[in-house]
Parts: structure tokens; sequence; C-alpha cells
């Protein structure tokens, strides 16, 4: 047995050929960034040292016929849901020996002055933040910490399951999915359904958005390629057939679409972005991963990458939501 692997590293496979001096540069799998908040779908409340208290104010009828007194018309009710973000972690331990035979051994250095490879330090940082991205993405919309590996946070799916059972939600704006889930032969349907679903008070409002998964997008933009019975003849929009959409917006009876690659593939909703948070601390810790040769530490050959932060999910008024589930 070799004793310099009996340490507790991160289980680290390399499949490479060396062949001399490394040139090129490494090249990741594309992964899923967290596009919900980086492309504004979230109202995002940072520097949360604990929790924050999410104020929510309803009032009944407000106008009353006039009269030479003062008398109090309406009842104000405040109510709140409290936004608490979860403590997550990312730590990443790298022996240095298993590069000594891979492809950039020789800017390692040798002996005591070992370091890790310059350009995979780089490519692990990009690497790790982008697999954080992916997963806090996915627990945006599917987040469960009842089911375990990488469920960090309760979702807004879980979130507002449990608003609707408890009738927070009003019923007409629950609208059933269809039997068979979506198809690009429905998807027109399901999704006029949502909006026929939104209160007169939000239709039309500016940040008012059709929250939909990337199934249902790909299904939307299939069906407007050309389906004669939605009415868009053999060749869709513009008669440009299925060559009519080059990622631009999408758009459904005048409201905006957003797409949530986290989110499951047959559930829609439709929200204003002002009444969806994501609460964190400091706003920057999800981009900074710290980088720690162990050598001067505890002698060791290894490095270390840490990351910490925080992440958590809620919405506040919960009748002002449509769900389609």
């Amino acid at each position: 047995m070799n004793k310099r692997n009996v340490n507790l590293a991160t289980t680290t496979n390399i499949t490479t050929t060396y062949a001399g001096e490394f040139a090129g540069e490494y090249i990741a799998a594309a992964l899923l960034s967290a596009s919900t908040i980086d492309d504004g779908g979230l109202t995002v409340k940072a520097n949360i040292a604990f929790k924050e208290v999410i104020k929510k104010l309803a009032t009944n009828a407000l106008v009353a016929s006039a009269s030479c007194d003062f008398s109090p018309t309406s009842t104000i009710t405040l109510t709140e849901r409290i936004i608490q973000p979860v403590e997550l972690q990312v730590n990443l331990q790298l022996c240095k020996y298993d590069f000594v035979n891979d492809w950039e051994a020789q800017q390692m250095g040798y002996g005591l002055g070992q370091t890790l490879p310059p350009k995979f330090s780089d490519f692990m940082i990009a690497h790790v933040a982008s697999e954080v991205a992916q997963n806090t993405e996915f627990c945006i919309w599917q987040g469960d910490t009842a089911a375990g590996t990488n469920n960090s946070f309760d979702g807004f799916e879980k979130l507002i399951a449990a608003s609707a059972a408890a009738g927070d939600i009003p019923a007409a704006q629950q609208v059933t999915a269809v039997v068979g889930g979506l198809l690009s032969t429905n998807i027109i349907d399901e999704l006029s359904k949502v909006v026929d679903a939104i209160p007169a008070a939000l239709y039309g409002k500016e940040d008012l958005f059709l929250y939909i998964g990337s199934k249902a997008a790909k299904l939307y933009v299939q069906a407007l390629g050309g389906f004669g019975a939605n009415g868009l003849r053999a060749n869709g929009v513009a008669n440009m057939g299925t060559q009519w959409w080059n990622n631009g917006s999408l758009t459904v009876n005048g409201v905006k679409i957003f797409v949530c690659p986290g989110m499951s593939d047959n559930k829609m909703y439709a929200a204003q972005r002002s009444n969806l948070y994501f609460g964190t601390g400091l706003l920057n810790s999800t981009n900074e991963v710290k980088v720690l040769d162990m050598a001067d530490l505890d002698a060791s050959n290894n490095v270390r990458m840490v990351m910490r932060f925080t992440s958590a999910v809620q919405f506040g008024i919960a009748s002002d939501l449509v769900e389609y589930a």
C-alpha cells in the first residue's frame, strides 16, 4: 500500500496521456448556472445575518362615500413570512501527487516547493463555483431538505404546494396539470390556463412573469414552429417553421415567460418577481473560493478548496401566486 494515499482526500481519477508541456486549456461540460437569479427572476435579499421577516399587508374596501366626519374604512391586516438562509459549504481536497505525471507536471515545481498546477487551480475554482450554481438553481425550485442529498434548502415547489394545501392560494388560482403531461400539442392550451387564472389586479404588472421549466419552454418553441391545430399554419410564426426562434424573449397572451432550468418538467407558476425572494448572506460570498496549500500547515502534499455561503428562498403574498401542479 502506498502511504501517500492514506489521507482522506477527495477521490481524484485522472485518465490522461502525458505528452510533454501542456499547451491547451481545460474544457468542462456546460453546467447549469443559477439562471433564475442571474437573469433577474427573483428579488435578492442580501446581507441576512440570520433571518429576515417579510411583511405582508392586506386591506379590504378602502373607498367609501364622502361625509363630514372622519370614519375609518377598511381593515389592515399584517402578516409575515420568514426567510432564513441555510449555511452551506464545499470542502474539496486534492493531492498534488496525483498531478506529478500529468500534463502540467513541469509547472508544479519539485520537492517542498511543489504547488498545484496554476491552470488547473484556476479551472477548479471556476468548476466548483459552477457546481454550486447548478445546485442552487435546482434547490430554488425543487429543493426539499427532507429528500436528502443536494437538497440544501426548501424550494418554491415545496413551499408553494404547502401554501396551496393550507388554502392560502385561492382555488381558482390552482391549475390542475393535464393528464399525461405537457406535450407540444397541448402546451399552448396549458400555458393559457395559467394566464387565465392570474388575478385581474396582477395582470399587466411590469414584473409579472410566467415561470416555466426548460421542458415547457422547448415544447412552446416547438409548438410555435408550426401546428395547424393551434392556428399557426404549417409554417408557424412568420412562416419560418422551426427556424423562427433564436433565443429571444417569449410571451404568452401578454405575459412574459421566464425559463427556469431548475424547475420540474410539469410545473408552472405565475408570480411577480417582487413576490419571490432569494436570501443570502454577503452577496459576493457565493463567488469566493479559497485555495489552501497545506504544505506549510501540516507538511502534507494536499491542497484544499473551501467555499462557505448561505441560501434560501421564500415568497411573500400567497394569494398573488398561480400554481400549475
